[in-house]
């Protein structure tokens, strides 16, 4: 990252996107600075996941091949929810719409990006979200 160094060393995140490309660039922006980084492709791969790995913020895109991201946080914050966390959550999506942006806030997200994103902007988003400390 250009400005800033974050450490994300312990930070535990699923990245659920069906572009490869998108996987690939995160998992490498994370992984850098020291995250455990987990993806899958849809809604269910992400979902299974859960079942073991313990995130601690999700990034996903919005438009998913099996289901859509909105039900996806649903499902994983029900999940969540059982083991007493809720999972503080990125919509990370091509779609610009006013209408996305506040369907995704009423589903829940925390925040809403769109691509291509800033990638020092979207670490210092999960940063803040994870509360992790920022050192300049």
């Amino acid at each position: 990252m250009s400005n800033q160094s974050i450490s994300f060393k312990g930070l535990r995140l699923l990245v659920v996107d069906d572009d490869p490309d998108t996987r690939t660039l995160l998992t490498f922006l994370f992984e850098l600075d020291g995250a455990e980084i987990v993806t899958a492709a849809s809604a269910g791969e992400a979902l299974e996941i859960m079942s073991s790995f313990k995130p601690d913020v999700l990034i996903s895109d919005i438009y998913l091949p099996d289901e859509d991201g909105y039900s996806l946080l649903l499902k994983a914050r029900n999940l969540e929810a059982k083991r007493g966390r809720k999972i503080p959550a990125i919509a990370l999506t091509a779609s610009a719409l006013d209408e996305d942006r506040k369907r995704a806030s009423l589903a829940g997200y925390d925040i809403y990006r769109c691509k291509p994103v800033d990638l020092d902007e979207l670490a210092s988003v999960v940063a803040n979200l994870a509360r992790l400390e920022l050192y300049a």
